[in-house]
């Protein structure tokens, strides 16, 4: 995401790297790019030239000290200025109450009714809580179904009243519902129409007034960009919503309204969608996207992720047998999959500091390990336990057996082997005495 403005703002800072000392005309000149930057990214130029007039007079204002450069010194103004631009910090969702109501709102095709579920399977899973899905489209035919089937997918109940088109009464029932049957989050999804109309929006006004929600969140697309900023206002100004899921954040290269929802609409983004998965919502943190925006990379993000995904126990188990030395290909073919349930590879990579940069280019999609795994695959039980007994023979049975060549085969066992030796060195102490020996040039003890 946002790769564009990555570019555009590392070249603005390379305007003013080099130079000893900031002056008028250096930061002027960076400020000019750092605006076309913005302004390319689909920020309003009302807001791109408050952004750039803020930084420029901040930077005038400093005096730089001698280890910070000043194209450090601009990295990190633009830094704090992105930070507060989206909000400072992240906001909470208010789930306090018994039941706690959540109302979605937004245009058709936005991704309400998606992110409904995703929102419920994360209140579920990293909150406890046990949500109630409402199907309250009563209008799109496929709406209820699609809620049903993503409700039964995530493990989580799905209001319905078939053949009403009554979303009022169905929000209402649905609340009471909750309160019989021990759900303490209600989540009703609602109906979107292709523009706002004044029906539209007395509906939803109608359900508001009727259940009273906790909670009004606003789902639009971040790909429409300026348009998704002005959509957000004027919901706004009929619901006064609390905050904003913004989606398909993974496919925006630009990330104009990301950047100015907030300042238009003076509600936060709460949650971001970054895939299709339905574990693919995350809480939104301004500073963690700024980094990432300047090429910093987001690793709070990555382990979170990973944490999130990499069973503690299967952890353990993996531990004892690095100590031992037995890792073999059916580990290595549970670590790959592992991987590949935190989310799109390339965007994992774009969180690791100094890999956005080296990955941008690259062509890298969610079947990066499909050779790999097709290799793995077609070994034997045996010869993924005992990885040394696999002979000329055995390897061109599996490169037969894969579609892969040769060539391939030999590669993954040749780095398998690397990987092993190198976890063998690391638990045998080696490495840790080894560094020992480079901090301690002396000789000392």
């Amino acid at each position: 995401m946002f790769e564009s403005l990555s570019d555009r703002l590392e070249r603005a800072f390379k305007i003013i790297k080099g130079q000893g000392y900031i002056t008028e005309i250096n930061v002027a000149e960076t400020m000019k790019e750092e605006r076309k930057a913005l302004l390319d990214a689909d920020v309003s130029f009302k807001i791109a030239k408050e952004f750039t007039d803020t930084v420029k007079q901040k930077a005038l204002g400093m005096n730089v000290l001698k280890a910070v450069s000043p194209s450090q010194l601009m990295v990190k103004i633009t830094y704090d200025e992105l930070i507060e631009l989206m909000g400072k910090t992240a906001e909470d969702i208010n789930i306090k109450n018994n039941p706690s109501i959540i109302l979605m709102a937004g245009l058709q095709g936005s991704g309400k009714t998606t992110h409904a579920a995703k929102l419920a399977l994360l209140l579920k899973n990293k909150r406890g809580k046990k949500p109630l899905l409402v199907a309250g489209d009563v209008y799109r035919p496929a709406a209820i179904d699609q809620l049903k089937v993503l409700g039964e997918q995530i493990g989580v109940d799905v209001f319905t009243v078939p053949d009403s088109k009554k979303p009022v009464q169905i929000a209402k029932d649905a609340v009471k519902y909750a309160k019989e049957w021990g759900h303490n989050v209600v989540i009703v999804d609602t109906a979107g129409r292709l523009a706002i109309d004044e029906e539209m929006m007395e509906e939803i006004g109608n359900i508001k007034d009727a259940v009273t929600p906790h909670e009004i969140l606003f789902v639009v697309d971040a790909m429409t960009g300026q348009d998704a900023v002005n959509t957000a206002k004027a919901f706004h100004d009929k619901l006064n919503f609390d905050g904003i899921i913004m989606t398909k954040m993974d496919g925006d290269t630009r990330g104009g309204a990301a950047l100015t929802i907030r300042s238009v609409v003076q509600k936060p983004i709460k949650f971001i969608g970054t895939g299709e998965k339905m574990d693919a919502l995350d809480v939104f943190h301004p500073d963690r996207l700024a980094e990432r925006i300047l090429g910093m990379g987001d690793i709070r993000s990555f382990v979170e992720k990973a944490q999130s995904h990499f069973n503690e126990e299967e952890a353990a188990k993996l531990q004892k047998k690095l100590a031992k030395n037995q890792f073999d290909f059916n580990d290595f073919l549970t670590q790959i999959q592992q991987i590949k349930n935190m989310g799109n590879i390339k965007d994992l990579m774009g969180m690791i500091p100094g890999m956005s940069k080296v990955v941008k280019d690259m062509d890298i999609d969610d079947n990066a390990f499909k050779g790999v795994e097709a290799i793995i695959r077609s070994m034997t039980p045996i010869e993924r336990k005992n990885p040394d007994i696999l002979n000329g023979s055995r390897k061109k049975r599996i490169a037969g057996g894969s579609g892969m060549d040769i060539q391939e085969v030999n590669k993954l066992v040749k780095q398998f082997e690397d990987t092993r030796k190198m976890m063998k060195m690391v638990n045998s102490g080696k490495a840790k005495n080894l560094l020992h020996a480079m901090n301690n040039p002396g000789g000392r003890r």
